[in-house]
């Protein structure tokens, strides 16, 4: 369980990080709402996507180990065994792997990409947060940051286009 505190730490460590380094993003509107709608929604489902996977990280930890002080790495109730657990069955393997694709490949692409062409400052910390939270609550929180530098800066939202039309 100490570990799970340790991990519950660094998460918000991180937040705080990517807050802190990008207080331009992050200040107070100078008009308007604190939050657009989107940036709440975004914000919501991440926070709601750490209380579904911090509840079964606590049973998996409380449910394999039996105390406070374990190894995180290896034995019971480890990262080692959490790891071979996500590939017990064909499903779970099917699942985890994609998963962990799109976590360690497609998230960092788009978020220190995107991140770069926003100006957002140390936009790898997206990635880092996944490890301490939840996949979802990085995407989340990486989506709400680029929104409000949208809306901070004054720029309009982009139109949507009509679809293109397939001649034959």
């Amino acid at each position: 369980m100490l570990s799970l505190l340790v991990h519950a730490l660094l998460g918000v460590g991180v937040v705080v990080w990517v807050v802190r380094s990008n207080p331009a993003i992050f200040r107070r509107p100078a008009s308007g709402p604190l939050l657009s709608p989107l940036e709440a929604v975004l914000y919501a489902v991440g926070i709601a996507s750490i209380g579904i996977g911090w509840y079964f990280n606590i049973r998996f930890v409380t449910e394999n180990t039996d105390g406070w002080l374990t190894n995180p790495f290896v034995g019971d109730g480890s990262w080692q065994q959490y790891m071979q657990l996500m590939f017990a069955n064909p499903a779970a393997g099917s699942a985890s792997g994609d998963f962990i694709t799109s976590n360690v490949v497609l998230l960092p692409l788009a978020t220190i990409i995107g991140g770069r062409r926003l100006g957002i400052r140390r936009p790898w910390l997206f990635f880092v947060v996944t490890l301490f939270a939840s996949f979802t609550f990085g995407w989340a929180l990486y989506l709400a940051t680029a929104e409000r530098h949208r809306r901070l800066h004054g720029k309009p939202s982009p139109a949507v286009a009509a679809p293109a039309t397939l001649s034959p």
